[in-house]
């Protein structure tokens, strides 16, 4: 059997991992690229594979960088199932339509005002594409053992990363004894709000882990302090607070805090924001999967309404959005896309950075060619709609709120194996991240350990 690797090499994005074996295709994962142009250029080619020839899909969560392709395998014909969990198959039922029309709409927006290079900008896919894969979704609980193809069978466990994130381990027979393989998906921090830590790392052959922040560790501070400095120092400014963030998992931990901040009287009783097509879906989402919940969160929600998201103003429509980021009055908005790269945040950045009274709050990882890696790398321009923009406002960064563990927690996880791996793969990282954590994993662990390259096929 081999496996290719058909993304998340040298990149934190575009996840995709095609297994072959004399009886069967196996994809996980089928996520978009986002970042550098060359990068996003690669959502627009062809797998190596025809799409019908693929048996069966496996999503370990519902982000866009880890499905946000299905929509694409389904329109080039891939008619079989996409394995996820429950928790997965709700978030997908809005992201992925969601995805489509942001890209219909950013198009649209890019003709009308005449920036694109293309003539006319056309969307990587719409939303019956996105309506098409949908259609193929198949639902399971943790841990509960599935048939995926001829000699592969799956099972989920909790990742802690997202509602519905899981740790994907195929068990494969293919003429001799049966391999083990886990992907890792996104493993999420220990000990953070609403979601239980990640399930140890089960016995397997072979392991592949993501990196995200795999040459770095988050500082030993409580979130909560860093959020209430920030939104009250703003504040008195008369400034207002942004926060671009995913609809699913940042968005809903951003809640949460805020809840206990204003409930503990920490920060001004500002408005707050949420200005995202699906954050109140995701959230709904959240709340009912009590399987992806820690016990302060299922305390929470025997209590009430445990992210307070009635309190929330939730702006209707494309020019009920824009109405609201022209808004002056200080306010903490929260809006999507999490790395800047799309969405209804741009319009809040567009208005709002060219004021110093103003505070960019970057809350998780910022892809390297991302708007979000720009402002953290503290560029003092940026390009939005066309236009170039000032970056006056304050730009803060709150490492600890990242849904991914860092270098230590991922150790930490990988030391919960039964027994080490015969190797380990390490993914999902840019460059650096990759290397240092693949050295520790040598030096700390001694296990064997390398970081493939895009497209690079290896015998299993």
């Amino acid at each position: 059997m081999k496996l290719k690797f058909l993304g998340a090499t040298g990149t934190v994005t575009g996840s995709k991992y095609l297994l072959e074996t004399s009886r069967a295709r196996v994809l996980v994962d089928h996520g978009l690229f986002q970042g550098h142009k060359e990068l996003r250029e690669r959502n627009w080619a062809p797998l190596p594979v025809e799409a019908k020839s693929i048996d069966a899909v496996v999503a370990t969560h519902g982000h866009v960088d880890h499905i946000g392709g299905l929509p694409l395998l389904a329109r080039e014909g891939f008619r079989g199932p996409i394995h996820a969990s429950t928790g997965t198959y709700d978030v997908a039922q809005f992201i992925l339509p969601d995805s489509a029309r942001l890209q219909e709409e950013d198009a649209a927006y890019a003709n009308r005002k005449g920036f694109s290079k293309h003539a006319p900008a056309r969307p990587l896919y719409d939303e019956k594409d996105a309506r098409r894969a949908l259609q193929l979704f198949v639902r399971w609980r943790y841990r509960q053992p599935f048939g995926v193809a001829p000699g592969v069978t799956a099972e989920f466990l909790p990742a802690g990363h997202i509602v519905g994130s899981a740790h994907v381990l195929l068990t494969v027979e293919d003429g001799g004894a049966p391999v083990r393989i886990v992907f890792s998906g996104d493993v999420g921090p220990y000990d953070a709000p609403i979601l239980p830590d990640p399930s140890p790392l089960p016995e397997c052959d072979h392991v592949l882990v993501e990196s995200t922040y795999g040459n770095r560790e988050h500082e030993a501070v409580d979130p909560r302090d860093e959020l209430a400095e920030l939104i009250s120092t703003t504040v008195r400014r008369g400034g207002r607070v942004v926060i671009p963030a995913f609809a699913v998992g940042r968005t809903q931990e951003v809640l949460y805090l805020l809840n206990e901040l204003l409930e503990a009287g920490r920060i001004p009783p500002v408005p707050v924001i949420v200005d995202s097509p699906m954050a109140e879906q995701a959230t709904q989402v959240v709340v009912r999967h009590a399987e992806d919940h820690d016990e302060e969160m299922r305390a929470r929600a025997r209590s009430g309404a445990p992210l307070a998201f009635r309190r929330a103003a939730i702006p209707k429509g494309p020019n009920g959005s824009r109405a609201s980021a022209r808004g002056r009055r200080p306010a903490v908005v929260i809006s999507a896309s999490g790395m800047a790269t799309g969405g209804r945040v741009l319009h809040y950045l567009r208005t709002l950075l060219p004021d110093p009274r103003n505070t960019v709050l970057l809350t998780g990882f910022q892809a390297a060619g991302t708007r979000g890696r720009r402002l953290q790398d503290g560029e003092k321009t940026l390009k939005i709609h066309g236009e170039w923009v000032a970056v006056n406002a304050q730009v803060a960064m709150i490492h600890r709120l990242s849904a991914h563990a860092d270098r230590h927690q991922l150790l930490r996880w990988l030391r919960t194996a039964p027994r080490p791996p015969k190797r380990a793969f390490v993914v999902h990282g840019e460059p650096e991240a990759a290397a240092a954590l693949c050295d520790a994993i040598r030096r700390d662990l001694g296990w064997e350990a390398t970081v493939p390259e895009y497209l690079q096929e290896v015998q299993l």
